[in-house]
């Protein structure tokens, strides 16, 4: 993919997408762990507003991990990924006859503003150049009133200063990791998810087991979850190259700049996953 000074997309960050979703084609994701993280995103999500027959988008569906469980409750579910990740989703998702596939930038989303009953980006806008140019284009493709559940990667700001430092140790090692290439970082990323994700996961299951509040131990998220989403989470961290994170207010701040409005946030991880709707402009 070559790279266009006009469109909002950063073209190494988009290879490795496409690399990680062939590599992690999501067949070795348990079902326990699919839907609970499932249920993790959408749990603000207002499904008593979708009905049989509603068009909605996932805008970066990769392996169509999420739009697997949407699509059977929907009308037609456009599928949405610039990298080879689309080919995946195709592949994954080819009994839902009710999905669109498009291998398009956000830019160049293919239909018109104000079609859409509802839309979702889970952890793609921030992986963008101008995060908040795409969420804009995003919320114009919907109808008034429809939601849009976006989930952004936060700035720690609910976390201790402690585990803020954590975190900027480990985003220096994710910037190396990040520029090597793709074999390298994928064998990076696995030797992290073995001794950095597993034993730091398993640790926080057991002290939640005896006792312990874990809501602020690294990783906890993970605590029961399989190995194999470890792996993939670990590819997706150390290996993707644009990364920017946002505070809560920042999210608010865009989500109203770009249209919409009775935000909401979830109440736990992953942070940060708000609802948002669109308001009617016209």
């Amino acid at each position: 993919m070559k790279a266009n000074k006009f469109k909002n997309i950063d073209p190494l960050t988009v290879k490795g997408f496409g690399d990680e979703w062939k590599r992690f084609d999501q067949s070795g994701l348990k079902a326990e762990d699919k839907y609970k993280i499932f249920e993790a995103y959408f749990s603000i999500f207002p499904w008593n507003l979708i009905k049989a027959d509603s068009v909605g988008f996932d805008l970066g569906c990769g392996s169509g991990r999420w739009a697997s469980i949407v699509a059977p409750r929907v009308g037609i579910l456009h599928c949405i990924d610039p990298s080879d990740a689309i080919e995946v989703a195709r592949r994954n998702l080819s009994e839902n006859k009710n999905c669109l596939f498009h291998r398009v930038s956000v830019d160049d989303i293919p239909f018109k503003n104000k079609q859409m009953d509802f839309g979702y980006s889970l952890g793609v806008l921030h992986h963008i150049p101008n995060t908040m140019n795409a969420l804009k284009v995003c919320v114009k493709k919907l109808k008034p009133g429809a939601p849009f559940l976006l989930y952004l990667y936060y700035a720690f700001d609910n976390r201790p200063p402690w585990f803020r430092f954590l975190w900027r140790v480990s985003d220096i090692f994710r910037r190396f990791t990040s520029s090597m290439p793709y074999t390298l970082r994928y064998l990076a990323s696995q030797i992290i998810a073995i001794l950095i994700y597993f034993p730091f996961a398993r640790t926080a299951k057991y002290l939640e087991k005896i006792g312990f509040d874990v809501a602020s131990f690294p990783l906890s998220f993970y605590r029961d979850r399989g190995f194999y989403v470890m792996k993939t989470d670990a590819l997706d961290r150390f290996g993707t190259r644009l990364e920017q994170r946002f505070t809560k207010l920042q999210i608010v701040e865009m989500m109203k700049k770009s249209g919409l409005e009775n935000i909401q946030f979830n109440n736990g991880p992953p942070y940060w996953c708000a609802i948002g709707f669109a308001k009617d402009n016209s």
